[in-house]
């Protein structure tokens, strides 16, 4: 499998560094050309690599990310990522944006990961890194023989259990809850209200 990080903020860094702890390559892309992303990314690792946003989508795994204080893939832009590529047949997209603020009849009543869905034609698309801030997410998921909790959902079952492979290899601990709209509403933010899992930072003993 093969990697790639779309959104180069404090949360797609968070992430970057989640990959950079267990050697693996991840490519990273956003709105700046790679050249500017380089020395962040060198920083945090060898196996961190950005190229442009056309050359990160050629991998198996994209993760849209974006953060409260530094929004590199803002709601509402996935659109635009979406129209890169004819085709997201074979690939697995992992939201973990929030639509924090966004109205809900912005999203035709839906929760925003099947919103986001609907831009990925043919993608799996899997909710899923997106309940803990930056400062946490980049630090070692491996604290006192337990392992940080990460929340998975998605409409698709046979979605979940790559992403949860990645989540264990990461180091973290991943709890599916299932559909979107069942224990995935959870993690999604509703106009300003918070998921009430959002922001719990739960750890799973061996």
């Amino acid at each position: 499998m093969s990697y790639a990080i779309v959104g180069f903020g404090k949360i797609g860094q968070a992430l970057a560094h989640a990959f950079a702890r267990k050697n693996i390559n991840v490519t990273v892309a956003s709105r700046r050309p790679p050249e500017a992303l380089a020395p962040e990314a060198r920083a945090i690792g060898p196996t961190v690599v950005a190229k442009s946003l056309r050359d990160a989508l050629k991998v198996d795994t994209i993760t849209l990310s974006a953060s409260l204080s530094d929004l590199a893939v803002p709601f509402g832009e996935h659109r635009e990522v979406a129209k890169a590529l004819p085709s997201w047949e074979g690939k697995t997209v992992i939201d973990a944006t929030n639509a924090f603020g966004v109205p809900p009849e912005e999203l035709d009543g839906l929760l925003s990961s099947a919103f986001v869905a609907k831009s990925f034609i043919g993608a799996k698309v899997v909710k899923g890194f997106n309940h803990l801030v930056a400062a946490i997410l980049a630090t070692d998921p491996i604290v006192e023989g337990g392992h940080r909790v990460v929340f998975l959902s998605s409409d698709d079952e046979d979605a979940t259990a790559p992403v949860a492979d990645l989540a264990k290899r990461l180091g973290f601990a991943p709890v599916k809850l299932g559909k979107f709209n069942e224990g995935g509403a959870l993690v999604h933010a509703r106009g300003r209200t918070w998921g009430q899992l959002i922001f719990q930072d739960l750890f799973k003993k061996q």
